[in-house]
């Protein structure tokens, strides 16, 4: 033990500032520099929508909603219940801005849509979202709802922030969203009452009826004085009546008034009655508030010019929540010009609502009410065709953004037609953070509408996005719909590539058996049509299903299967592909030679095509082979270049992972304070990222480092704390390695009774692995077991 202060003792000399902090904190995992010390920055999310014009009255209502954050012992939920349009999300919105102070780590909001007439928002979806919005990069999201839930309350910890949870459909769709914290508060608005959240979640419950009569005028006169300031208290009140009193109606009323300033409210009332009537005759529903709304729809929808009208009821085909002028103009036949003309009528008319520039949505009631319009007033034909030109712009759209983001990527072509054109990268990239739900929404419609060609083309295209940034919900969802749209029309092409993007989300996220079964299949397809393009991505998909298993010699015949196809086909981005693929292999199989030459194969070849992005995991790569061939300097260089790169694009996925490797690079050189700052900040980043098994990996480098510095027992507890993920996780190769490094602490630190365990797990870990690595470190654990086991 003295040998081993000493060692720590000298190499003080070498750690400063947080990094001799990080060894002093030895055994405490969880202090400030490993777990959230090191965040990067993020803006604080203000994402509440703007507040309500003439908010007026709902005294009572905000009174117990004041008094929720009064109490001694804050529910942490609360609930406002309320029939359709009787002004849920307005009190949830305006109380929100007057106790935002109150919650200085910011706002989350979303709609989640749970009476839309479309499909209802998942909690998964809306995690996603609120995970981006704390910081999370997109990329690095984690693929089950669970994990993402526990990621989410773990960046909620000790955070005081409100949630907004807007018109949920079911506890289901809440509950998952509930911070595991008392300091943050959570309004979900709802027509359901949402018991179980108050039976199980402690939830307050404020129930929202109808305003008063007074009320209502009150609302009514606050909206049009600046109009029509002389109206009748008395007709005020009839206007409400006729409303039933609904703040929705309510407001559409108050707008057609306000636009006729010269037509006495008698006159306007007379209208509404009619319409009312008119109204009673069509329906038999006997729910006086249902009536009442669509009786104020129909009165408004009627005194539409009869162009803007056309665009609202066309709206309702729309097949996402929101869109934009250039959405409504496709939806229209028409130019953004006049579409945007057209939007800026309905939004006086208060029947759809401006979310952003160029944004538009309309209240769940109202697109019923529109899809309505446009069944009962266009031809069936006349409604196809609107249909096919709204999803043929989303599509084309997508193809030329997507063109733009992902320029070496392969891509399904589309019919020529009106569609975006982009030329900058960072436009692209906005444009599809913006409808990136509708193109979710445009796979699933042009399915249901028989379009399969855009559906299973547009599918397909989303795949390199999707896959850039983790979207499994979206990605599986599109995939899933584009592979059936193909095979209803018997379209093989389109079915092996709808397979491919399967197998390569399963493969993402570490369902190795349903990625592999899917790439057969597309391979298999691939071979009937000879499609030579698609033969390379199959095959080379298969060898990353094989690589990330271990079993390394399929995974090289397949890599150079692929190379070979390359090169006859003379395609220079595979010939790269193949050959950072196969320098992997190598590098997993103690070929450090091989691997460097064709690591720089790769290289030089990337580097001709301008291909960046790759560049990047190909430096990571060599900075390898460099290092265990003995280069450390060279390592050094070609690591921090890798970096470089990840920091250029903004890839915190990407650095996270090569931070790993510049510690081992420090180490190495013999800084191991630098190669603990690196691990550190690896092991935060990965924390955020949500990634479990590169957390292990981080955590058993510090385990290696410590060992190193002759910290053995503070070693021993980062390499268990890696084994354990490593062992929920079901990775046994890492388990084998975090295993052995526990059993080297514990040996070095006297205790060879738990180091012949963790040796013995380690060896029965091993047993499934027949390359050359794993076999001599197979017999180098079987060596160490034999001499120690005498010493326990």
């Amino acid at each position: 033990m003295e040998q081993a202060h000493g060692r720590t003792s000298r190499n003080r000399s070498e750690i400063s500032g947080d990094a001799a902090d990080v060894v002093q904190a030895g055994r405490v995992y969880g202090d400030v520099h490993f777990h959230g010390g090191d965040r990067a920055p993020v803006d604080t999310p203000q994402q509440l929508p703007g507040n309500v014009r003439s908010f007026v009255n709902r005294v009572a209502e905000t009174g117990d909603l004041d008094a929720v954050l009064e109490d001694a012992d804050p529910p942490g939920v609360v609930v406002i219940t309320g029939t359709a349009g009787v002004g849920k999300t307005s009190l949830a919105v305006h109380w929100a801005h007057r106790v935002r102070h109150r919650f200085p780590q910011g706002q989350l909001y979303v709609n989640l849509r749970g009476y839309d007439p479309g499909e209802p928002v998942t909690a998964g979806e809306v995690l996603d979202r609120f995970l981006r919005a704390l910081g999370v990069p997109a990329g690095s999201i984690p693929a089950e709802p669970e994990d993402r839930a526990a990621l989410y309350r773990s960046r909620l910890a000790d955070q005081r922030m409100l949630v907004l949870l807007d018109n949920a459909g079911s506890v289901g769709q809440v509950r998952p969203l509930l911070p595991g914290t008392s300091e943050c508060l959570v309004i979900v608005t709802s027509r359901s009452r949402l018991s179980g959240l108050v039976v199980r979640n402690g939830a307050r419950r404020v129930d929202l009826g109808v305003l008063t009569a007074d009320e209502s005028a009150e609302l009514l006169r606050e909206l049009t004085a600046s109009y029509r300031a002389a109206d009748d208290q008395a007709e005020l009140l009839e206007l409400a009546r006729l409303c039933a009193r609904l703040p929705l109606a309510l407001r559409i009323a108050a707008e057609r008034a306000a636009s006729r300033p010269l037509m006495s409210l008698a006159d306007l009332i007379s209208d509404l009655r009619d319409e009312s009537s008119l109204w009673d005759a069509l329906t038999a529903e006997d729910d006086e508030e249902s009536d009442a709304v669509r009786t104020v729809f129909a009165w408004s929808y009627r005194a539409l010019p009869q162009d803007a009208a056309r665009l609202f009821r066309r709206l309702g085909l729309h097949p996402g929540p929101e869109f934009g002028t250039d959405a409504a103009a496709a939806l229209l036949d028409g130019s953004t010009a006049q579409a945007k003309r057209l939007l800026d009528v309905l939004v006086g008319a208060h029947l759809i609502d401006q979310r952003a520039p160029g944004r538009y949505q309309l209240h769940d009631l109202l697109r019923a009410y529109a899809a309505d319009q446009a069944l009962h007033e266009e031809s069936e034909q006349h409604r196809w065709l609107a249909v096919r030109r709204v999803l043929g712009w989303y599509a084309r759209s997508a193809g030329s953004a997507l063109g733009v983001i992902f320029p070496h990527a392969r891509r399904p072509e589309f019919a020529p037609g009106d569609r975006i054109a982009f030329d900058d990268r960072t436009r692209a990239l906005e444009w599809y953070e913006a409808e990136r739900v509708n193109l979710v929404a445009v796979v699933r419609a042009a399915a249901e509408h028989g379009a399969h060609e855009t559906s299973w083309r547009l599918a397909a295209l989303l795949r390199n996005a999707h896959a850039n940034r983790n979207d499994f919900d979206d990605w599986f969802t599109t995939a899933r719909i584009g592979l059936a749209s193909a095979e209803q029309i018997g379209d093989r092409y389109g079915a092996a590539e709808l397979h491919e993007s399967l197998g390569k989300a399963h493969l993402q996220c570490r369902g190795l058996a349903d990625s592999e079964r899917h790439h057969r299949a597309a391979l298999e397809i691939r071979r009937e049509l000879d499609d030579r393009p698609g033969l390379l991505a199959s095959i080379n998909a298969l060898g990353l299903v094989a690589l990330r298993a271990r079993d390394l010699t399929e995974a090289r015949a397949r890599f150079e299967r692929c190379a070979d196809l390359a090169w006859q086909a003379g395609d220079v981005g595979w010939q790269a592909l193949a050959a950072c693929n196969l320098g992997e292999v190598r590098c997993e199989l103690g070929d450090i030679p091989a691997a460097a030459a064709q690591l720089n194969t790769a290289l030089r070849r990337y580097r001709e095509r301008g291909d960046r992005a790759r560049e990047g995991n190909a430096l990571f790569l060599l900075s390898r082979a460099q290092r265990e061939s003995g280069d450390a300097p060279a390592a050094h260089s070609t690591i921090s270049e890798a970096l470089a790169l990840a920091a250029e694009f903004g890839n915190r996925m990407w650095e996270a992972y090569w931070l790993t490797e510049l510690a081992r690079v420090q180490r190495a050189l013999g800084t191991p304070g630098e190669a603990l700052s690196s691990y550190q900040r690896s092991l935060v980043l990965q924390q955020q990222l949500g990634d479990r098994s590169r957390e292990a990996m981080a955590l058993h480098g510090i385990g290696e480092t410590y060992r190193e510095l002759g910290r053995f027992g503070d070693a021993a507890d980062f390499h268990r704390r890696a084994a354990a993920i490593h062992r929920e996780l079901g990775d046994d190769w890492q388990l084998a390695a975090a295993a052995d490094g526990l059993a080297a602490a514990a040996a070095a630190g006297g205790e060879s009774e738990r180091a012949v365990d963790s040796w013995r797990e380690a060896a029965g870990c091993l047993r499934a692995f027949e390359d050359p690595v794993a076999m001599a470190m197979r017999e180098r654990v079987s060596r160490r077991i034999r001499d120690h086991s005498a010493q326990a």
